[in-house]
């Protein structure tokens, strides 16, 4: 995406990458419609240049040397010449740092109330001339100029971060305004370097097609539609996130600036033993357009860590478990008589199907809430029907309103008032497949109140789980920016400002206005809600999922990264377009891409119009084949992914893990990016180019056991295992306990045979499949007892299932 055209307060014209958007803008979405994304942009760049300050002169700032403190529960603050930092350590140990008076409050990240304070942490003088907060978990240290250090109780250090600067308009007579010293949305630049360990590696940020783990290079923090299928190359997608996760042989932290407007983040590697034999560190800098500078710490082990930013930012919604089993969706279906055909088509062939997803093509004329009657004259019937089955439908919900009178939608948003609006109190419009559309602002929660009440007519559809798109908001443009003006006013909960504040937070606010409805409406049920845009916080409304990622193996590749990224940030439940979305994947680009989404939280096969189809059966009968195998081991694991699922909202804990989650010190792991862990039992290893028959592992310490041939091998290390296109390498944990479907349907334990003279352990969570009730954690440990496997339970309690020992021929 490129930079915003409001350049020092100027417009600038439309240069030459312009008009080739233009035109393929046209090619795309038709001749009218592309033209009018031509005016819509125009219109976009006119209200910002008509309505955004011009920046004038302006001055740097730094905090300058400090002048004193003042303690206060959980630590204090501090004061500088020209600024002052507040430190305060929660009860968890969460380290909270806010400059110029920010505060943690507001915030959309946070699940609630501020967290209680540790009342044993204390502020003091320190040695050199500043300040420390000492408490059980965490040490920070402020020197005199405005460095912080973040320690561990031992006194290593995490993370550094220097004196920050900020860029303030000035006045006629060159003194300073105020702008930017409210700590609140305020529109001063700034900028915050920090530095790390020479050994750490950089991890989430969000959705990124690159990594998991972050190279040196610049990162933007601004939710972008890519306007077609994506690569790894490109950045930033839907769902970025101001969430790094930091990973040293010192320690572990994640750090979050909670500001929602533009930004970037640089990051560089360190290097060991650089120079004349000493460390460079590794480095972060975050600018930002505007808004407070005030960020959380969390240091401990990464389960300790994401356990943290958990009970900080709220807990994972859960899936009803059937949002855990296999699920087709296309864009382009032809109406209901295609859509009971695919799903006959998978029973026919004895292939497990939880839910097919309708996508924009299923709406009357593309408008949000509305059913097209030709093509789906008996929805709700086909809904039943398919229900009778096993089967759900999924409905997409775009947030563009078609501005038509007429359109109930649009009637009754007007009539409450609910539509973003320009500087000038008009409503704001853009371009997208209804049209010229408006845009609720989520931000305000009576409109929030609003349209959750609108999902009524999909339920009454028959629909059991929705899929927020288009949500960052997308507005079609020809040329700058595909979201709303820089200059859209927004309620921000009765704050007041623009979309510089809000373009972030628009897709989490859609989210909570869904979830919040859906529960509301059928409070006996888990919603089901995934979104391709979100912020810090997503998770406790529901998931995400890749968006449009390109047909190819670096696609592939991406998917594994996107999981894996958003997982760390917070968001467990998330997966990609399996088969690609924008063209025709080869039949082994298929069923790889297919076995890697088998073991990954939402599995769901998706493409766009014109990108061929999708079911298994269209790419031969070996494909076939092959892709029943892993429907078949999806479905046996369900009760794993269940137990994961309720895990992922007791602990924070995501589905798929890195293999460095229980080692983080492990600096081979920790590059490892091409194999992961579903949960702690079990290690995935997908084929991720064409033609990989055999492939190396880089296994965690202990025995693994290859699951499909019973071979065992001992990590920590490399070997290499067969990846035949049956199926792709999965290796068990030995002394795992596994809850998988048994043969009559119930749960049984797979118990993986533990080493000689040691034991395993493993956690099964009964899912009551979509209610609300809160399960019982069972704890169950394998031992050997003479020359047998014994499981039993920690409690003392009958096992209470079915027992079967694998591995013990294994080596």
């Amino acid at each position: 995406m490129r930079a915003h055209p409001a350049v020092n307060g100027r417009l600038t014209g439309m240069d030459g990458r312009d008009l080739v958007r233009s035109v393929r803008m046209i090619k795309t979405v038709g001749p009218a419609q592309g033209l009018r994304s031509v005016r819509a942009a125009w219109r976009a760049r006119r209200a910002d240049a008509l309505a955004l300050p011009r920046r004038g002169a302006e001055r740097a700032r730094v905090p300058g040397p400090a002048t004193g403190a003042e303690p206060q529960p959980g630590g204090g603050v501090i004061h500088f010449a020209r600024s002052s930092l507040r430190v305060r350590v929660a009860a968890g140990g969460a380290v909270f740092c806010g400059w110029d008076g920010a505060a943690p409050e507001p915030s959309y990240a946070l699940a609630g109330p501020c967290p209680e304070v540790d009342a044993r942490a204390v502020l003091e003088p320190d040695t050199e001339g500043g300040w420390r907060v000492v408490s059980e978990r965490v040490l920070v240290v402020v020197s005199r100029h405005g460095a912080v250090e973040v320690r561990t109780p031992g006194g290593a250090v995490l993370r550094r971060e220097l004196p920050p600067r900020w860029w303030e308009e000035a006045d006629a007579s060159g003194t300073d305004t105020a702008a930017g010293r409210s700590g609140g949305g305020g529109a001063a630049r700034w900028v915050q370097r920090a530095e790390v360990a020479a050994d750490a590696r950089f991890f989430g940020l969000g959705g990124r097609a690159h990594g998991p783990r972050l190279r040196d290079g610049v990162y933007r923090l601004w939710n972008t539609d890519p306007g077609g299928a994506f690569a790894p190359g490109d950045d930033p997608l839907s769902l970025t996130m101001p969430v790094q996760l930091v990973v040293a042989d010192a320690g572990t932290h994640l750090v979050f600036h909670d500001n929602s407007w533009d930004g970037r983040v640089t990051l560089r590697e360190g290097v060991e033993g650089a120079g004349s034999g000493h460390d460079r560190p590794g480095a972060c800098e975050l600018r930002m357009d505007g808004g407070p500078l005030r960020y959380w710490v969390l240091v401990g082990t990464p389960a300790r860590v994401l356990q943290g930013w958990t009970a900080l930012t709220g807990a994972p919604a859960l899936p009803p478990l059937w949002a855990l089993g296999p699920q087709h969706a296309r864009w382009g279906f032809a109406g209901q008589d295609e859509v009971r055909e695919v799903a006959a088509g998978y029973a026919e062939r004895g292939l497990p199907l939880s839910a097919v997803h309708l996508d924009i093509d299923h709406y009357d004329r593309h408008r949000v809430f509305t059913v097209d009657p030709e093509r789906y004259p008996d929805l709700p019937g086909l809904a039943r029907e398919l229900r009778a089955q096993g089967v759900r439908l999924v409905s997409v919900v775009d947030p563009g309103v078609r501005a038509e009178p007429g359109d109930a939608v649009y009637e009754g948003g007007a009539a409450a008032d609910a539509f973003v609006r320009d500087a000038r109190g008009r409503e704001v419009r853009g371009e997208v497949w209804p049209g010229e559309s408006v845009y609720p602002d989520f931000t305000d929660a009576r409109v929030r109140k609003w349209w959750g009440g609108l999902y009524a007519e999909r339920l009454a559809q028959g629909f059991a789980g929705f899929w927020h798109d288009m949500n960052e908001p997308v507005s079609f443009a020809a040329f700058g920016e595909r979201t709303l003006p820089r200059s859209a006013r927004h309620a921000l909960e009765g704050r007041g400002g623009d979309h510089r504040e809000a373009h972030n937070v628009y897709g989490l606010a859609m989210a909570r206005a869904g979830f919040d409805g859906l529960s509301e409406l059928r409070p006996d049920e888990r919603p089901f809600l995934f979104s391709r845009s979100g912020w810090a916080g997503l998770q406790r409304y529901g998931g995400s999922w890749s968006g449009a990622v390109a047909t190819d193996w670096p696609g592939l590749r991406a998917s594994l990264s996107l999981v894996l990224g958003l997982g760390l940030c917070g968001v467990p439940y998330s997966g990609p377009d399996i088969g690609g979305f924008s063209g025709q994947p080869s039949p082994e680009l298929y069923l790889r891409w297919f076995q890697l989404g088998a073991f990954l939280p939402l599995f769901r096969t998706h493409s766009a119009w014109g990108a061929g189809r999708r079911e298994p059966w269209e790419f031969g009968a070996e494909v076939l084949e092959h892709a029943r195998t892993a429907l078949c081991e999806r479905a046996r694991l369900l009760p794993y992914f269940g137990t994961l699922g309720q895990l992922a909202r007791l602990t924070g804990a995501p589905y798929v893990r890195p293999l460095w989650w229980n080692a983080p010190r492990d600096r081979a792991l920790r590059d490892c990016e091409d194999a992961f862990l579903l949960g702690d039992a079990l290690l995935v290893a997908p084929a991720l180019a064409a033609g990989v028959t055999r492939r190396p592992v880089r296994l965690p310490r202990g025995r693994w056991y290859d699951t499909a041939t019973g071979r065992a091998y001992e990590g920590p290390g490399q070997v290499w295992v067969e990846a035949p296109l049956s199926r792709i390498p999965v290796l068990a944990r030995a002394g795992a306990v596994v809850p998988v479907a048994g043969a009559d349907g119930g749960t049984e334990l797979e118990v993986w045979a533990p080493p000689t003279g040691r034991g395993g352990s493993g956690l099964v969570v009964p899912d009551a499949g979509d209610g609300w009730q809160r399960p019982d954690v069972e704890r169950f440990v394998s031992r050997w007892e003479g020359d047998r496997v014994v499981v039993e339970r920690r409690d003392g309690e009958a096992v209470g299932y079915p027992v079967r020992v694998r591995g013990l021929t294994g080596g």
